[in-house]
């Protein structure tokens, strides 16, 4: 039996994780992910499978502010710019939603970020 990779294991817990937690209209899902140089947030309806707002650390908008930030500090922003993209579409709680990632580091400073913003979870 072959040991999982980091990738598979994240995956095997992010599916684990998504057992329980399920976005709804009136209380979405904001979901996180974490590659090695970026982070992407996205605010999801799963009765209906939709993407209602998203930012990440490539963002049109947020790239200017990006530059000489440390990577926790680019979540964090990233997390105020969702909460408030959400807010502006009437959302005011959402479920959060790790990804499978230790919640720590960057995953850690956008949840503050959103909760910073406005957000309830």
């Amino acid at each position: 039996m072959a040991k999982n990779t980091r990738a598979e294991a994240r995956q095997k817990r992010h599916l684990r994780v998504r057992k329980k937690v399920f976005g709804t209209p009136d209380r979405p899902r904001l979901s996180v992910f974490r590659s090695i140089s970026e982070v992407y947030a996205q605010v999801i309806d799963d009765v209906d499978g939709v993407t209602l707002v998203s930012a990440s650390s490539i963002d049109r908008e947020l790239r200017p502010k990006m530059e000489g930030l440390k990577k926790s500090e680019q979540a964090a922003l990233v997390g105020k710019t969702i909460a408030e993209r959400a807010k502006a579409k009437g959302i005011e709680t959402v479920v959060f939603d790790r990804g499978g990632f230790r919640y720590m580091g960057r995953v850690k400073a956008l949840a503050d970020g959103a909760r910073e913003g406005g957000l309830k979870f």
